[in-house]
C-alpha cells in the first residue's frame, strides 16, 4: 500500500506500470492503510526527532573516521557514505581495498559490522547503513567501522 505525488505525467505513468503488475491490495492491507492515515499521528514528530538525532550521531561518527565522508540525508533511516577515500588502504594480509565491496567485506571479517556495497546500488564509492536502532547499537556501529577503517594501512 501507498501512494505518491508528483506531475501529473509521471503519475500517470506510475499508475499504468503499477496496474498492469500487481492486482490490487487485499482488504486487511487497506484497512490497516486506512487507519494509519487516519488514526493517531502524535508519535510522528517524537519519532521524527529520534530518527534526526540518530543520523546526526552516525553521522558525526562517520565523519570523524580517516577515510570515510558522509553527508546527511534530507530524509530515510539510512546512509549513504563515502569510502573512497580508502581505496588504495591495505589488509594487515595485504589485500588492497579497490572499491566498496572490498570494503564492506572487510569490515565483515574484521569488525563483524554487516554494511552494504554502494556497488548494490551503482555507485561503488560509497556503501549504505541503517540508523534505524538504538544509540547504543549505533555507538558501539560506529566503534566497529572505525576500528576496520583503523586497521588499514595507507
Amino acid at each position: 500500500i501507498g501512494y505518491a505525488g508528483g506531475p501529473a505525467a509521471l503519475i500517470k505513468a506510475m499508475v499504468k506500470l503499477q496496474s498492469q503488475s500487481t492486482s490490487g491490495a487485499n482488504a486487511v492491507a487497506q484497512a490497516a492503510a486506512l487507519a494509519a492515515l487516519e488514526g493517531p499521528q502524535d508519535f510522528i514528530a517524537e519519532n521524527r526527532q529520534i530518527y534526526r538525532q540518530r543520523r546526526d550521531f552516525m553521522v558525526d561518527a562517520l565523519n570523524r573516521i580517516n577515510g570515510i565522508e558522509c553527508s546527511p540525508p534530507p530524509g530515510a533511516f539510512y546512509l549513504f557514505a563515502s569510502c573512497s577515500r580508502l581505496f588504495g588502504a591495505r589488509t594487515p594480509d595485504g589485500r588492497e581495498i579497490r572499491n566498496s565491496d572490498d570494503w564492506t567485506s572487510w569490515a565483515l571479517e574484521s569488525a563483524n559490522i554487516a554494511l552494504l556495497p554502494g556497488s548494490a546500488y551503482g555507485v561503488d564509492t560509497h556503501f549504505r547503513l541503517s540508523f534505524a536502532t538504538s544509540m547504543e547499537v549505533l555507538a558501539e556501529g560506529a566503534r566497529r567501522i572505525a576500528a576496520a577503517a583503523d586497521a588499514l594501512s595507507r
